[in-house]
């Protein structure tokens, strides 16, 4: 795909990994629709990359609230080319002390929400004569996963699943689905979730050139999953 010109929708938008994703696509000339709750941080944003980057406050976990802002924004004669799911909430403890609103927002950040954009976007992407790309960031905790990991890694496994039945439905449609599966990376994700950090963290500009890389394959090329992590942890 030719990035120039295309229309990217990306959440979690206002930092970490959502943040490089987005500034590498207006570098390549692409129309980005960024979307976080984090206003301060999204209109910031915008004054970096300017008039091709629009800030979007909106919560990815009311289906009402996402759906209306489709509606609002696309229709048959503007059509989104990409949509990258990345936004994501985790939160590690053993299971008996797992708060459950804790559960409730992993499971509605990092499946329901995913669920609310794709279904929403998809009719557009398919009326679309161009290719189209949906890539959903998963996780190594949705291939593997080790104590106190059970809800995050519940949520990143049944991304797995929804992404390869979903690649398989929407292929003859045009429309790739990709799935990359992340290591540790050196955003304030892991100080959120009560991990500590080091400096062989993957960086999250590395992680957005690989991005861009999927987006940029020739049309008939589809990378349908792949799993980055550092050399050394």
């Amino acid at each position: 795909m030719e990035l120039t010109s295309k229309t990217a929708i990306v959440t979690g938008a206002s930092r970490g990994l959502g943040k490089a994703v987005a500034s590498a696509l207006v570098e390549k000339g692409a129309t980005v629709y960024g979307i976080a709750r984090d206003k301060r941080s999204l209109e910031s944003l915008q004054e970096d990359l300017g008039s091709n980057f629009f800030p979007v406050v909106l919560d990815i976990t009311s289906e009402n609230d996402v759906s209306e802002w489709i509606t609002h924004n696309f229709s048959k004669e503007k059509i989104p080319d990409i949509l990258i799911n990345n936004a994501g909430a985790g939160y590690f403890e053993k299971i008996e002390y797992l708060p459950s609103e804790k559960w409730h927002q992993m499971i509605n950040t990092n499946l329901n929400a995913v669920f609310y954009f794709t279904t929403g976007i998809v009719p557009f992407m398919k009326s679309s004569k161009n290719s189209s790309h949906i890539i959903n960031i998963g996780s190594i905790l949705g291939k593997t996963s080790s104590p106190t990991k059970h809800a995050y890694s519940a949520t990143k496994y049944a991304l797995q699943g929804f992404g390869e039945s979903l690649f398989k439905e929407l292929r003859g449609d045009n429309i790739k689905v990709s799935l990359v599966n992340l290591g540790s990376i050196n955003t304030d994700f892991f100080e959120e979730s009560g991990i500590e950090g080091n400096n062989k963290m993957l960086e999250p500009a590395d992680l957005a050139s690989t991005i861009i890389h999927l987006l940029e394959t020739p049309d008939n090329v589809l990378i349908d999953e792949i799993t980055i992590r550092p050399l050394n942890s």
